[in-house]
């Protein structure tokens, strides 16, 4: 009998009226600014897509379950439909703060479903911070949303080590400060540290244009998902994801076979 739990239970504080949080957990210009692109039909009922990359395969049809502006809205895959579901809630606090909860419910049983949950958890602990950083900086803004990743050869801790060795960029940088990528064959990005732990860390950047980043290697058994996402606002933010995306997938990609080769050369 498996002990796997049923549901991801989180929540955190963030500035704002409840009518600002909605705005950033309920509408698809919100979700994109720190999740990824969605697009929203904002009734109970309606549709929900989220896009995790390019091409149809990437997005992942879904349905409003419940739609109680601003304190309550749950997506799931339809009626009928067996799958996850995210239930979102906003508490209003004293002193202009509100608390999101996020309930992730519909995991299943098994190894499987075990790590599923764990990566999952993870995720949502790194966007949720995301989020924070969205409402505190760019709240009401709308960014545009870069999310190039590629799979790499190894453990988690050493492809950080590779990624933020590629990039340029410190393994013990701190909270607070500033850190800009320095390869010749990536696109720039720079800013200051907002969160960091072994392997990912958050950026309010400033470079190519205002807003966050997420760059990251997790564990995806005997390799690591390696992802440099960003969050990009304004018409300069917009230019700089449509030149830069593509670039950065192809760096990542390119990364990526030149660490398998050495592992087969080195075998």
């Amino acid at each position: 009998m498996s002990d796997t739990p049923h549901a991801i239970e989180l929540e955190i504080e963030v500035p704002g009226t409840p009518d600002e949080v909605w705005r950033a957990i309920a509408t698809g210009p919100g979700i994109t600014s720190w999740y990824v692109p969605h697009t929203v039909d904002e009734q109970e009922g309606g549709t929900a897509t989220a896009r995790f990359g390019a091409g149809p395969e990437m997005e992942v049809p879904g349905n409003v379950a419940a739609w109680e502006p601003p304190h309550r809205v749950v997506f799931d895959g339809g009626d009928g439909v067996d799958g996850l579901a995210f239930e979102w809630l906003v508490e209003a606090r004293d002193g202009g703060t509100c608390v999101v909860r996020l309930v992730n419910s519909g995991f299943g049983d098994g190894g499987e479903w075990d790590d599923y949950y764990d990566a999952m958890t993870e995720g949502w602990n790194m966007f949720l911070g995301n989020l924070l950083l969205h409402l505190t900086h760019f709240s009401g803004q709308s960014a545009a949303a870069a999310l190039p990743g590629a799979g790499w050869p190894g453990p988690a801790e050493t492809v950080w080590a590779e990624l933020c060795a590629g990039l340029g960029i410190r393994t013990d940088a701190s909270v607070g400060d500033r850190v800009d990528v320095d390869s010749a064959d990536a696109p720039s990005l720079g800013g200051v540290v907002a969160e960091i732990t072994p392997t990912r860390m958050s950026i309010v950047v400033d470079t190519p244009a205002p807003g966050t980043a997420l760059i990251a290697a997790e564990a995806m058994g005997d390799s690591a998902q390696v992802s440099v996402w960003s969050y990009l606002y304004g018409t300069d933010g917009a230019h700089a994801v449509e030149r830069d995306e593509s670039r950065w997938q192809t760096w990542l990609d390119t990364h990526a076979s030149n660490a398998r080769a050495s592992i087969v050369g080195g075998s």
